[in-house]
């Protein structure tokens, strides 16, 4: 009978107890929250960074599947910031006791206003402050960072944005991997032969919107004589003001692409003993565009 007794109240204890069967260590507790949305979803893969009083970074995660973040840190005062796509940032404070749950419930996130869209009308890439820049490994072991120096493109925006349209000319030789002999290997007709195939293009036939500031933008490139369907995954970053006043947009995009689509044959090459990039290859963009004047 007083053993029954004693069970059911080590039970409740337990239950009582948010850190039961959680070993902290000496001088620690854990900070917890659970981020939702305005109808009280929960927010799935949303970022949290944790910083102490003096701003340094002391942890950082993602939320689970329920929206749940969970972290253990030595007792103190902290700092909590979420963001998520296509939410507006939320931080918040918070005190953390040894071997204690310092839990901040649901945060709640609201919907971001999207950002202001370009006017209508044609917009020239400013290539001096835009970038296109690729990553690719060396067969299957370090990457391989590079980018293409010159380029030029104009962007048309329409009164609806989804029937707005691209076009970007590239030149092939310009490639810039940061090795000279490597560049030149990838100018031959191993790669891109420039000689035959001086530009890479693309084309725009759709401007997808897939919610918050996320846009798919699906074309026609034109690589090493081949022309294939490629989906640039874009975020517009808004509008702002250069140094000289003038209107800029921006955004960032990235695709990858295949090299057996465009007939450039990984396979062959490393049988004769080529020491190869490997067969897909990353490309990201960042874009600043002007008003074409």
């Amino acid at each position: 009978m007083f053993g029954r007794l004693l069970g059911s109240r080590r039970n409740r204890v337990q239950r009582s107890n948010p850190l039961a069967g959680v070993r902290t260590p000496p001088h620690a507790g854990v900070l917890s929250c659970r981020v939702v949305d305005p109808v009280n979803e929960p927010v799935v893969g949303a970022e949290l960074a944790v910083s102490d009083a003096m701003g340094r970074r002391v942890v950082t995660g993602g939320t689970d599947p329920y929206g749940l973040f969970l972290a253990m840190v030595p007792a103190g005062e902290y700092r909590l910031a979420v963001a998520a796509e296509g939410y507006a940032p939320y931080r918040a404070t918070a005190l953390v006791g040894e071997n204690s749950l310092a839990s901040l419930g649901d945060v709640t996130l609201q919907v971001a206003q999207p950002p202001e869209p370009p006017a209508p009308g044609d917009w020239d890439i400013d290539a001096a402050h835009s970038s296109i820049g690729f990553t690719a490994r060396h067969i299957g072991l370090a990457r391989i960072h590079g980018r293409f120096n010159a380029f030029a493109g104009v962007v048309r925006i329409a009164e609806r944005m989804e029937q707005s349209a691209m076009h970007v000319v590239i030149d092939a030789s310009s490639i810039d991997t940061g090795i000279r002999m490597r560049d030149d290997h990838l100018r031959s007709a191993d790669f891109l032969d420039v000689q035959r195939f001086p530009t890479l293009e693309f084309y725009s036939d759709r401007f997808v919107h897939k919610g918050g500031s996320r846009w798919a933008v699906t074309g026609a490139l034109s690589l090493h004589g081949v022309t294939r369907t490629v989906t640039l995954d874009s975020e517009y970053l808004g509008l702002g003001n250069g140094v000289e006043g003038e209107t800029r947009a921006a955004c960032r995009a990235t695709t990858e692409l295949h090299r057996d689509d465009f007939t450039i044959s990984w396979q062959s090459m490393l049988a004769r003993g080529i020491a190869a990039v490997g067969p897909s290859i990353r490309v990201d963009l960042d874009v600043q565009i002007v008003p074409k004047s």
